[in-house]
């Protein structure tokens, strides 16, 4: 539940103004939690004196606004998205820890809906070598399953499978990336933002990604590679690979005329 520290509290009613679940109100010149709320943060955010917390919530992690490190330039981050490439192609050297952190905490930090923070995030990096020999040691029973229930991705993955076994360097599912990140949520649309945050975050630090819905299918269709991610039944809202670009871009790349209305 949300805390009002009484003695800091103003009572300027910033907090009871953007409360989406209207959970607080002004008693006495004083805010006050008044039922039960989704504990979105707003409150915290918009308190002018910090006298709003929520307990069950690391306070510490809360961060005052700063201007020039809390905003993105516009054009900028407009070049940035444009620039951005699926990455195919990546180095043998792996992604440094404090950095991936940072990624998954552009995840973590994503908007869902209610404030469910529902996604789960499963990051193999030191045990990449494990789990991509699990991958292809349990791929041809999958297969079996998928001729009957994806016959196409079936055709194709056999195709993946008979190019590994004559090189196990023509890994057509994994392109030698050195992390693997699934994503679950019961919410998609959760997941799906969380993902594009990822990504962003990601470039910034010099890394590229591959959003692969074929390792996807592959682990929605194995309870044996569901298990060993620890993710159970969870519904998989997307995987992906990443790395360091083994490849240098010059230039953004081109797109149809935007298919766009304004009214």
């Amino acid at each position: 539940m949300v805390e009002i520290n009484k003695e800091l509290c103003i009572g300027c009613g910033a907090c009871v103004r953007d409360c989406p679940g209207e959970a607080l109100e002004i008693r006495d010149k004083k805010a006050e939690y008044i039922r039960k709320c989704i504990q979105c943060g707003h409150c915290v955010a918009v308190c002018p004196v910090r006298a709003v917390s929520i307990p069950e919530y690391d306070m510490d992690e809360v961060e005052e606004y700063d201007k020039n490190t809390f905003s993105v330039d516009p054009e900028h981050f407009l070049h940035a998205v444009k620039f951005r490439r699926s990455t195919r192609n990546f180095k043998e050297a792996p992604i440094e820890r404090e950095k991936l952190e940072r990624i998954l905490a552009a995840g973590r930090y994503t908007p869902t809906a209610k404030n469910t923070q529902g996604c789960r995030f499963v990051l193999i990096r030191d045990e990449m070598e494990e789990f991509k020999s699990l991958f292809w040691k349990e791929l041809p029973a999958i297969l079996d399953v998928m001729k009957e229930e994806a016959p196409l991705y079936e055709r194709i993955f056999r195709g993946f499978l008979d190019k590994y076994q004559k090189d196990p360097k023509d890994d057509t599912f994994f392109f030698n990336a050195t992390s693997f990140l699934v994503i679950t949520s019961k919410n998609p649309l959760d997941g799906g933002l969380a993902a594009a945050n990822i990504e962003n975050m990601a470039v910034a630090e010099g890394a590229g990604v591959l959003f692969s819905g074929y390792t996807k299918a592959v682990v929605e269709n194995s309870s044996v590679l569901r298990e060993w991610l620890g993710i159970g039944k969870r519904t998989v809202v997307c995987c992906m690979l990443m790395g360091y670009p083994a490849v240098t871009y010059k230039r953004t790349a081109p797109r149809k005329a935007g298919n766009i209305v304004i009214r």
